[in-house]
């Protein structure tokens, strides 16, 4: 007898607009990014009327750049230790102010203009890193890249259409207009991140120079003891270098190589936003197909091809399409650099670590734009072809660095290892634990190196070290919790079962990570399975020493800082049916915790 057999379908990757959260923060950008996009082309446009000098309208983009230099990596710290939900809207309430005030102080003088962008940019690099830090809080492991891909999209497609607003402004109505837009965007955004709920980073210590000091190296040493963020780093570096050089090349090469108008230049610009928010798109289906190196690779291979052909090509059609290429396979770069850093980095860590790729960025960016100088004393299209294999180099670089290099069969290894948790064996009681292990776990947690002599003592006081085997599970979702773990050497893999009867991960685990912290405390059943993804060294705290050291404030604000960020990113659904206070107590922390941080 034959029989019907639906294969469940996989949810669908716009189902994260349900999260809400989520929606409010895509919504603030997609106001901003519009209303940036209106400031930018009004105030080059204006600045030309007043002074009808091309150099004035350089030296503003020189004004927006500077502050990345001398704040970013500043900003960076001050990400990590406040609340950055109430960063974002101060930026916004902020450079709403400052937008608001060019074309009243315009008339009295143009340098008013260049104060004022300068002003703005310089606190854009608050908002930057705020923004990319608070996204993974937002965004539940698997939805991530969905998550970045829809960043991405609507980041381009209202930034075209903010130029569009601009230019049409410029032509039918009084210029200053497009200001009071912008600063209007800015208080809708602020008044949707008002709206969201996460919990603020943990911070230990006083802010002071000493301190801000001692963190931005701490961030720094972030980058550079991560392999997989210190191949980015090597990666991106040249090829920011390269981005710069040609965008500043494509209106010569335009002018010059193709004999096209400026409007035909206006068109490869317009296809270049196109291909890229189309690519954007298509990421939010097929980016979890590989892993992020390997979408850096693809990406940058892809341009590098794309931009050859320009390079040769002599049909402004030809080239327009080339161009509308290239940003479509520029997509892929983005959000895989995205969820590198956002997968790979630290909650605690994030605004250091994504405001040091930022000034890398704008740093090398400002150094490939000094080198188009170079296309006055070298043909035009010889200097955009040598770049263009460089391009290449660096995109087959990313395929052999550590990290980025890693094979999508690794992703679906630690799937298999997750299906199979409940029937795997656990690993054994190990020994007891020493102050020589915590020596090496507070290594890799540098948090724990605030604690006490006696908290120490009593952390380890009756922890033991076990060596859990590849393949070994370590928890099983809905059993009880009597333990935490930290991870000292090793990795493993967290996750849970889906709807559709395949499996989610929620993350990998590394060295310094910790899990078990919310059914130890709260006596919940356990919310995830973790199985060893290789051997993997253990340092194991009884649920009541755990509780009975919450009173520390170095170990409270670390544990209950990591909880609530993973209840962020639990969907209630994913919660076990456990008896109703402590339920109830599990949806509490999820909004509340915030105000117990």
């Amino acid at each position: 007898m034959a029989t019907n057999s639906a294969v469940p379908a996989s949810p669908s990757p716009f189902a994260i607009f349900r999260n809400r959260n989520f929606t409010r923060l895509w919504a603030a950008q997609l106001v901003s990014a519009m209303g940036s996009a209106l400031t930018s082309l009004a105030a080059s446009i204006l600045v030309y009327r007043l002074t009808g000098s091309a150099a004035s309208v350089g030296l503003m983009l020189i004004a927006t750049a500077v502050p990345t230099v001398f704040v970013g990596l500043i900003a960076g710290v001050f990400v990590d230790r406040y609340d950055r939900r109430r960063i974002m809207i101060a930026a916004d309430m902020i450079r709403a102010a400052l937008v608001f005030l060019i074309p009243v102080l315009i008339p009295l003088n143009v340098a008013w203009l260049y104060v004022i962008v300068m002003l703005s940019s310089a606190v854009g690099q608050f908002f930057d890193p705020a923004h990319a830090s608070l996204l993974p809080e937002l965004a539940a492991d698997e939805e991530l890249a969905a998550a970045n891909s829809l960043m991405a999209a609507s980041s381009i497609g209202s930034t075209t259409i903010g130029f569009a607003a601009a230019g049409l402004i410029a032509s039918r109505f009084p210029i200053e207009w497009a200001f009071y837009l912008d600063a209007a965007s800015f208080l809708v955004s602020a008044g949707l991140i008002l709206f969201i709920k996460v919990a603020p980073p943990p911070v230990s210590g006083k802010t002071s120079v000493v301190t801000v000091a001692r963190n931005l190296r701490a961030g720094l040493r972030c980058v550079v003891d991560t392999p997989i963020l210190r191949s980015l780093f090597i990666v991106v570096a040249p090829i920011f270098v390269i981005f710069g050089l040609h965008n500043a090349l494509l209106l010569p090469f335009a002018l010059r190589a193709l004999g096209a108008t400026e409007f035909e230049f206006g068109l490869q610009q317009a296809a270049e936003s196109v291909g890229i928010a189309i690519g954007s798109l298509l990421m939010v289906r097929l980016s979890d197909r590989l892993r992020e190196g390997q979408w850096l690779a693809i990406s940058y291979i892809g341009m590098a091809l794309a931009a050859i052909a320009y390079s040769q090509s002599s049909v402004v059609a030809v080239a327009i399409a080339l161009v509308g290429l290239s940003g479509f396979v520029n997509a892929p770069s983005y959000i895989g650099r995205q969820l590198i850093i956002q997968r790979n980095t630290p909650r605690e860590m994030r605004g250091r670590v994504n405001s040091a790729f930022f000034v890398t960025r704008d740093v090398m960016f400002m150094i490939g734009m000094a080198l188009a100088g170079l296309a006055d004393v070298i043909d035009v299209r010889v200097l955009f072809f040598v770049s263009s294999l460089a391009l290449l180099a660096a995109g087959a670089l990313a395929l052999a660095l550590p990290g980025l290099g890693q094979p999508a069969a690794e992703w679906r290894r630690a799937m298999s290892l997750l299906r199979g948790a409940q029937a795997a064996p656990a690993p054994g009681a190990g020994r007891a634990a020493t102050l020589a292990d915590f020596d090496l776990l507070a290594a890799k947690l540098p948090s724990l190196s605030g604690l006490s002599g006696p908290a120490r003592q009593a952390l380890i006081a009756e922890a033991r070290l076990s060596e859990a085997p590849p393949g070994a599970t370590i928890i099983r979702h809905g059993e009880a919790g009597d333990a935490a773990y930290f991870i000292l050497t090793g990795r493993a893999v967290a996750g849970i079962a889906a709807d559709d009867g395949g499996y989610r991960a929620l993350s990998t685990l590394g060295p310094g990570d910790f899990f078990g912290e919310i059914a130890a405390l709260t006596g919940a059943p356990r919310t995830a399975n973790v199985v060893a993804d290789e051997p993997t060294a253990l340092l194991q705290i009884p649920a009541r020493s755990l509780r009975g050291l919450m009173s520390d404030p170095v170990l409270s604000r670390l544990i209950l800082g990591k909880m609530t960020e993973r209840l962020n990113r639990t969907h209630v659904s994913d919660l076990p049916r456990v008896a109703k206070p402590d339920q109830q107590s599990l949806r509490e922390l999820r909004s509340a915790q915030a105000e117990v941080l």
